[in-house]
C-alpha cells in the first residue's frame, strides 16, 4: 500500500531451483510424466481396492465424567453400555405394539427392549408410547444391518391405526448432493468465462481430476493405518477439486500472460513455474499446515481426515508443478484454441476492471481499510454469542423418521425424554436415596427404576430432563448434578457425552488456532523475509474467518434466513468451527500468497512500492476472483443437502 515499503528479500535459491528443476524435467520428459501420473492413479486404485479399513475410530473422551459412567457400565452391565434407540408408536390400541416389540426383541443384535405395555411410564397421552431398544455392544450383525431390520419390521406393521417412527443415530436419513458434479460444472463455466478458450479451460479440469482420482484412491490406504471418519471422502473431494483447479488456473494464467508478452513456449512455462509455481508450493504448504493442525485436537475421527485431506492438497501442488507444465509443453501455443471470444489471447488492457479497482483503492486507502475492516468486524460480532453443543434430532429434516419420533416424544412426554441421562453410582446401598435426590432436582421430569449389576458393583438408572438435549437448561442440569452429587456418582448417556464433547472441543480450539497461526506466520516469514507482511496476512485472514464464524452463528444458531435455507436454528456443532478454520484459513492464505507474490515480484523489478501494489493487484484480481468463485460454488453445493450438519 502507498507509504508502506515491501522488503525486497530473496527466497532461498536452493528451494526455488528444486521447483524449477522438477518442472523442467517434467517438460523435457512430458510424455513420460503424463504416463507416470496415469500409472500412479491406476496403481493406487488397484492397491486401494485390496485393503480394508483396519483402524477403528476411538470416540473416547478420557477424563470426562460421561466416559467414566460408560466405562463402569461396560465393565459391570454391558447391556446398558451399547447403542440405545427408540421406537415411537402412535396407536389406537396399545396392545397392537406388542407384536412389533416381540419381533424387534428377537433380532440377534438386540440385548433387550423395554415395552410400553410393561412400563406404564412409557405411555403418554394421545396414543403415543415408546419402546426403548438396547443393542448389544458388539455384533454381528452390524448396527446398520440391525437398524435396517427394525425399519422393515416397522414398515410391515405400519398402518393408520399404528404409526411407527424410529429415533437414534442409525435411523438418521442422510442424503448427500452430487457436490463434485455441481462444483465441476460451475468450474467449467467460470473457467470458460475467465479464459475464453475450451482448451485453456480443459487443462485445469483434467489436471484436477487426475489429482483428485489419485487422492481419493489413497484414502483406503490411509484408513487402513489411521481412524478415518466417513465424511473424509466427500470433504477431501471438495478440497481437492477446489485447490486442484485453482493451482492449475494460476499456472495456466501466467503461462498465457507470458505467451502474450512474446515469450516462446519453453520460456513461458519456465516463467510460470518460477513465479506462480513457487507461490503454489508455499500456498499449498499453508493449507497442508492448517489441515494437519487438526491432529492437535486429539480426536481419533480427525486423524485420518487430517492426513487424507492434506495429502489431497499436496498432490494438487505436485500436479501443478509437474503435470501441468508437461501438458502445457504438449499443447504449446494451441492453449487458446476453440475460443468462445473474438480474441483468444490474454487481454493486456491497462484499463481493465482489476486495474481500475487497484487505482481506486490506492487513491482512497484509508477509506478502503475503514470500510472493509468495519464490514468484517461487524460480520464477526455474532461470534461472541456462539454456543457449542451437539444438535438433537429436533433439527432433522421435517418428515424424516427421526424428526417424527422426536416430535411425538416431545408432544407426549416433553422434549427431555429425547435425551435421558444415565446415572451410574458405585454406592449401591444408597441408590434409593440417590433416586429421590435426582427426582427432586429442578429440571428433572421423572426417573426410571434403578437396576443393579449382577456383581453388585454398580447401580444405574435413567433421569429424564424437562428440556431438550440441546437446551442450555439441560447442560446446566448436568453440571448441577455433577456438582451436587457424591464423587462416586457419574452422569453419562448420549446427552451428557455431547455436553462433554462440546466442552472438550471448546478447550482445544484456541490451541489449534494458535498453533496454525504460528506455523503459518513462520512459513510466510520464510517466504517473504518480512515481519510486517506475514503479520498483516495472518491478522487479516483471522478477521475474515471471524466474519465467517459470525455468519455461521447468525444463520445456524440465530436462525437468520432459516426459512430460505430450510435450517432449524440450534447451537453450533462442536466440530464445525475447527473444521471451518482449517479449510478457510488455508484457502484464504492461498490467495494472500498469490497476491503478495505478484506484488513482491514487481517490487523486486522496479523498487516502486506504488507500482508494485498496482500491478500486483491488477494482474491477480481476475484470476483470484475466478479461483474464489470456483471454491464458493463447490462448497455452496453442500447447502442443498438435507441434514443441518452438512449444510
Amino acid at each position: 500500500m502507498p507509504g508502506c515499503r515491501i522488503p525486497s528479500l530473496r527466497v532461498v535459491p536452493h528451494s526455488e531451483s528444486m521447483i524449477e528443476q522438477l518442472a523442467a524435467a517434467s517438460v523435457r520428459h512430458r510424455s513420460r510424466t503424463i504416463v507416470i501420473w496415469i500409472a500412479a492413479l491406476v496403481g493406487v486404485i488397484v492397491l486401494g481396492g485390496m485393503v480394508t479399513s483396519s483402524a477403528d475410530i476411538n470416540d473416547r473422551l478420557d477424563g470426562t465424567d460421561s466416559q467414566r459412567a460408560y466405562d463402569l457400565a461396560a465393565a459391570h452391565m454391558p447391556s446398558v453400555s451399547g447403542l440405545r434407540t427408540t421406537v415411537v408408536f402412535k396407536a389406537t390400541d396399545l396392545a397392537s405394539t406388542a407384536a412389533v416389540v416381540d419381533e424387534i426383541r428377537a433380532l440377534p443384535r438386540i440385548d433387550h427392549v423395554d415395552s410400553p405395555i410393561d412400563n406404564p411410564e412409557q405411555v403418554g397421552p394421545g396414543g403415543i408410547s415408546f419402546a426403548a431398544v438396547a443393542f448389544r455392544p458388539n455384533g454381528p450383525p452390524s448396527e446398520e444391518d440391525t437398524a435396517a431390520a427394525i425399519k422393515e419390521i416397522a414398515a410391515a406393521h405400519h398402518s393408520d391405526d399404528l404409526q411407527i417412527a424410529m429415533g437414534g443415530e442409525p435411523f438418521v436419513e442422510e442424503s448427500m448432493p452430487a457436490s463434485e458434479a455441481i462444483g465441476l460444472a460451475a468450474a467449467v463455466v467460470i473457467l470458460l468465462i475467465a479464459f475464453g478458450s475450451v482448451v485453456a479451460m480443459g487443462l485445469p479440469i483434467v489436471s484436477a481430476l487426475i489429482g483428485i482420482g489419485l487422492s481419493l484412491s489413497m484414502i483406503p490406504l490411509v484408513s487402513a493405518l489411521l481412524p478415518t471418519a466417513d465424511f473424509t471422502t466427500t470433504v477431501a473431494a471438495m478440497i481437492g477439486l477446489g485447490v486442484g483447479i485453482d493451482y492449475a488456473l494460476f499456472m495456466v494464467t501466467r503461462y498465457r500472460s507470458e505467451l502474450a508478452a512474446g515469450s516462446d513456449v519453453t520460456a513461458s512455462i519456465a516463467a510460470a513455474v518460477r513465479t506462480s509455481g513457487r507461490a503454489i508450493v508455499f500456498a499449498g504448504g499453508t493449507v497442508v499446515v492448517s489441515l494437519l493442525g487438526l491432529l492437535l485436537i486429539g480426536m481419533d475421527f480427525l486423524k485420518g481426515f487430517a492426513v487424507a485431506s492434506s495429502l489431497t492438497v499436496a498432490i494438487a501442488v505436485a500436479a501443478a508443478i509437474t503435470l501441468v507444465p508437461a501438458l502445457l509443453a504438449i499443447i504449446g501455443r494451441r492453449i487458446d484454441r476453440l475460443s468462445i471470444h473474438r480474441r483468444g489471447h490474454v487481454t493486456t488492457n491497462r484499463d481493465s476492471l482489476g486495474r481500475r479497482w487497484a487505482r481506486l483503492i490506492q487513491r482512497h486507502p484509508i477509506t478502503a481499510v475503514t470500510a472493509g475492516g468495519t464490514a468484517l468486524l461487524l460480520a464477526a460480532l455474532p461470534v461472541f454469542g456462539m454456543r457449542l453443543a451437539v444438535a438433537d434430532e429436533g433439527n432433522d429434516p421435517a418428515g424424516s423418521t427421526t424428526r417424527v419420533a422426536y416430535d411425538r416424544l416431545a408432544d407426549g412426554f416433553g422434549p427431555g425424554v429425547n435425551g435421558p441421562l444415565l446415572v451410574v453410582t458405585e454406592d449401591v446401598a444408597a441408590v434409593d436415596a440417590l433416586v429421590d435426590t435426582v427426582r427432586a432436582t429442578d429440571g428433572v421430569a421423572f426417573v426410571a427404576k434403578p437396576q443393579t449389576s449382577p456383581d453388585g458393583a454398580i447401580s444405574v438408572f435413567a433421569a429424564y430432563p424437562t428440556t431438550s438435549p440441546q437446551s442450555p437448561a439441560t447442560e446446566q442440569l448436568v453440571r448441577d448434578l455433577r456438582d451436587s452429587l457424591p464423587s462416586d456418582v457419574h452422569i453419562g448417556g448420549q446427552t451428557a457425552s455431547g455436553i462433554d464433547f462440546a466442552t472438550f472441543m471448546g478447550q482445544r480450539l484456541p490451541w489449534f488456532i494458535g498453533a496454525v497461526l504460528l506455523v503459518s506466520f513462520l512459513l510466510l516469514l520464510a517466504v517473504f523475509r518480512s515481519l510486517l507482511v506475514p503479520l498483516k496476512a495472518v491478522i487479516l485472514n483471522l478477521v475474515s474467518i471471524g466474519a465467517a464464524y459470525g455468519a455461521m452463528v447468525a444463520v445456524f444458531q440465530w436462525g437468520w434466513f432459516s426459512s430460505v435455507l430450510n435450517i432449524e436454528p440450534a447451537p453450533i456443532e462442536p466440530w464445525a468451527p475447527m473444521m471451518l478454520f482449517a479449510i478457510v484459513f488455508g484457502l484464504s492464505m492461498d490467495y494472500e500468497v498469490f497476491l503478495l507474490s505478484a506484488v513482491k515480484e514487481r517490487y523486486d523489478q522496479t523498487r516502486d512500492n506504488h507500482a508494485a501494489v498496482l500491478d500486483g493487484l491488477s494482474s491477480t484480481a481476475r484470476v483470484i476472483t475466478a479461483a474464489a468463485a470456483i471454491m464458493v460454488c463447490v462448497f455452496a453445493s453442500f447447502v442443498v443437502a438435507d441434514l443441518r450438519a452438512i449444510k
